[in-house]
């Protein structure tokens, strides 16, 4: 896909995009819309598109809304891309016999955010890089030793791709418009949006998306990394303010004027942050959720989350599992 040649064909490029229950509309749209957008702008219909559910019916997105969908997919599709767009429960949701049976009809196919996992059930990532959803590296590198899971925006190993949710995908569609009709084109598509493509496919999925702050102050963008970097093993407020090139006091000064709290506080609640997503979106023991997050003991992390939520890891996990979002994949 990537060395297609940028001359349109006379016949359009065909694109099936197989959308999951418990998928986010953001993800979903970032790869709709430069589709459409793409026709718009070339005043051609330049790709012909259709968005297919497993049954035919409707689905329910992750934010309870319903999509309808063009038809149901089967194990007689085809064309030249494949995008498998998946959230919440995407191994229990994908139609993977059919899936199996299509993909060696299509010239290149995407898992988009955990569109990955079902790729991965497939078998089609063993031996190739590949990424998914933040939350989910270390889980998916657990399940799939074979293949090589890396923190990038989005891959292109081959005819295979990923990308780690919805902002990754559209810069993803926008790599496919540029490489296919050229540069002109997909500023042109990047236009519709007022979209500014500015970060390159291997760089890193943030566990923080910092947005201005990265730029109005840089020296706590730089502690906010350091600590994200760092969840397993904290880092004391003396050596975050030294990564910042900063003082300690001058640290927690930024940090308050900027953000609201001091380093620490901020230090704590990210860690708990990432620790209710591993308790909700994984299958991780408890005592190892505690230690990916750098608490010394389970009931350290148990007192720490209960202060914080009013509810036990526990009884938090048991909820996630009973709410409508499901598990995990």
């Amino acid at each position: 896909m990537a060395d297609a040649a940028a001359d349109p064909f006379p016949d359009p490029f065909k694109v099936t995009i197989l959308v999951l229950p418990g998928s986010s509309m953001m993800t979903v749209a970032s790869c709709l819309e430069p589709l459409r957008a793409l026709n718009r702008v070339s005043g051609a219909e330049r790709v012909r598109w259709r968005a297919l559910t497993p049954d035919g019916g409707g689905v329910t997105l992750s934010n309870g809304l319903p999509f309808a969908g063009h038809g149901a997919f089967d194990s007689e599709a085809g064309g030249d891309l494949l995008l498998v767009v998946a959230g919440f429960d995407a191994l229990r949701h994908a139609p993977r016999a059919a899936l199996r049976r299509a993909l060696p009809r299509f010239g290149a196919f995407a898992g988009i955010e955990a569109g990955a996992w079902v790729l991965g059930a497939l078998g089609v990532l063993d031996g190739r890089r590949a990424t998914t959803h933040w939350e989910d590296f270390e889980e998916f590198a657990a399940r799939h030793p074979g293949t090589d899971v890396v923190a990038d925006r989005w891959v292109i190993d081959g005819r295979v791709m990923t990308a780690g949710g919805a902002s990754p995908a559209f810069d993803l569609m926008a790599h496919l418009i540029r490489a296919r009709w050229g540069e002109a084109v997909a500023l042109d598509v990047a236009s519709v949006f007022v979209y500014d493509e500015a970060r390159a496919a291997s760089e890193p999925q943030p566990l923080v998306s910092l947005g201005r702050l990265s730029a109005r102050e840089p020296r706590v963008a730089a502690a906010v990394r350091a600590m994200e970097a760092a969840l397993d093993h904290p880092l004391s407020t003396e050596a975050i303010a030294r990564r910042a090139g900063l003082s300690v006091r001058r640290l927690e000064t930024l940090f308050r004027a900027t953000l609201g709290t001091s380093p620490g506080a901020y230090y704590a609640g990210l860690r708990l942050l990432a620790a209710r997503r591993m308790v909700a979106d994984t299958d991780l023991a408890l005592g190892e959720v505690a230690l990916r997050t750098g608490f010394g003991s389970l009931s350290a992390f148990s007192r720490s989350f209960r202060r914080q939520t009013g509810t036990a890891p526990r009884d938090a996990r048991a909820a996630a599992r009973a709410s409508p979002g499901g598990a995990s994949p």
